[in-house]
């Protein structure tokens, strides 16, 4: 009888235990079910992508981005940016194309090569590309890139306009009845301009449907690490952050902070008119250069209205970039007497932090107040 006490105590503790095992087991489990929810479908949380999927093609390997220039005055930084980052990104088929072959003058410094014609590309591509960036360009209602822009539309491109090239894209119509944005400056005349579009703020992108538009001149670098990561993964657009030394490329931005208040026209009519006292600011270019450290650089010197920046090479043929561009020297006589700062662009510099160097540097050389000024101009969040 004892025998047979101990046999079932020894039975019903067993059982216990197996239960309490079996407990613990579901609620891990459980556990884990509400981790796996939350980290991959709660669409607020951090690893969720910055932008919605965008289509590919079905017959391309891997996507075809053009970024469009024109040949009179392109955007420096909305240009070469994207181009720079992507290319070194190796995720897509890239090209730069402009509506004839030759040299883009880029606008407020320097100038590059552009060897694909939009006819060149249609025929290479007569499916079309599966993304088309528009930089700001000077005329953004050139009938023949608009013409370009809506054929690529119809064949179902995904399109990112950065800074002002959203005018070009809204006066080819593609922004009508969706959400977009833009540079800070430009925000009153674009609702003024456009009002079918869903003018929105406090975003450095905004996503709708396939169009994808920015705010001012650095929304470039953001807007091109996001869509790494849309196109291939996290893991890869923070590998090619890191190269350019930035930690974040979220959508969020306070564009309230963003104005020009008296002080700065009061600068910038100044540093205009002072014409004797402007500088030449001389940047020596060379085989491999980064072309987004050198954009970021050069883009904002040039917005001081204190200086003029031209390029620098001891040869007269063209300069090719980390990425491929040929870019034109200005000048071939690195000791040219018209050149009063040489200011270089290190082959190991990482650009995000040689753009808050070069903001330093604008403070110390020409005062507080202009590098304000260069810093809204570019929509940079420095104020």
């Amino acid at each position: 009888m004892n025998q047979n006490l101990l046999q079932n105590q020894f039975n019903n503790r067993k059982t216990k235990q197996f239960q309490s095992i079996t407990r613990r087991f579901l609620l891990c489990i459980f556990m884990f079910g509400i981790f796996y929810t939350h980290l991959f479908a709660n669409p607020f949380h951090t690893k969720q992508k910055y932008l919605n999927q965008i289509p590919i093609k079905s017959q391309h390997k891997k996507p075809i981005i053009t970024i469009i220039s024109d040949n009179e005055f392109t955007e420096l930084t909305d240009f070469l940016v994207p181009y720079g980052i992507l290319k070194r990104a190796d995720i897509s088929e890239l090209y730069a194309i402009a509506p004839v072959s030759g040299k883009v003058q880029l606008f407020p410094a320097l100038s590059v090569e552009v060897e694909t014609s939009f006819d060149a590309f249609d025929k290479e591509h007569p499916e079309g590309a599966d993304i088309v960036i528009v930089p700001a360009l000077h005329n953004s209602q050139n009938p023949i890139i608009l013409k370009w822009l809506k054929k690529q539309n119809e064949m179902g491109a995904t399109f990112i306009g950065i800074c002002d090239g959203v005018w070009t894209l809204a006066y080819s119509g593609l922004l009508d009845r969706r959400e977009a944005t833009g540079h800070w400056y430009a925000k009153d005349k674009l609702i003024k301009t456009f009002p079918n579009t869903n003018w929105t703020k406090n975003k450095r992108y905004v996503h709708d449907d396939r169009m994808i538009t920015t705010s001012g001149v650095t929304a470039s670098i953001p807007i091109s690490l996001a869509l790494i990561e849309t196109l291939v993964g996290k893991k890869k657009a923070t590998e090619t952050a890191v190269l350019y030394g930035v930690e974040s490329w979220d959508p969020n931005h306070n564009s309230d902070k963003f104005e020009f208040k008296w002080n700065h026209y009061l600068l910038a009519t100044k540093n205009y008119l002072s014409f004797w006292n402007h500088e030449t600011i001389g940047i020596p270019i060379y085989e491999g250069i980064d072309e987004v450290s050198l954009a970021l650089v050069a883009d904002a010197y040039a917005r001081t209205y204190r200086s003029d920046v031209t390029s620098i090479a001891s040869q007269t043929k063209q300069i090719k970039s980390k990425s491929g561009l040929s870019i034109y020297p200005d000048i071939t006589n690195p000791e040219s007497d018209g050149i009063n700062v040489k200011v270089l662009i290190p082959k190991d510099g990482k650009s995000y932090s040689l753009l808050k160097e070069t903001y330093d540097t604008i403070q110390k050389r020409y005062g507080e107040t202009t590098m304000e000024f260069v810093a809204l101009q570019m929509e940079f969040p420095f104020p």
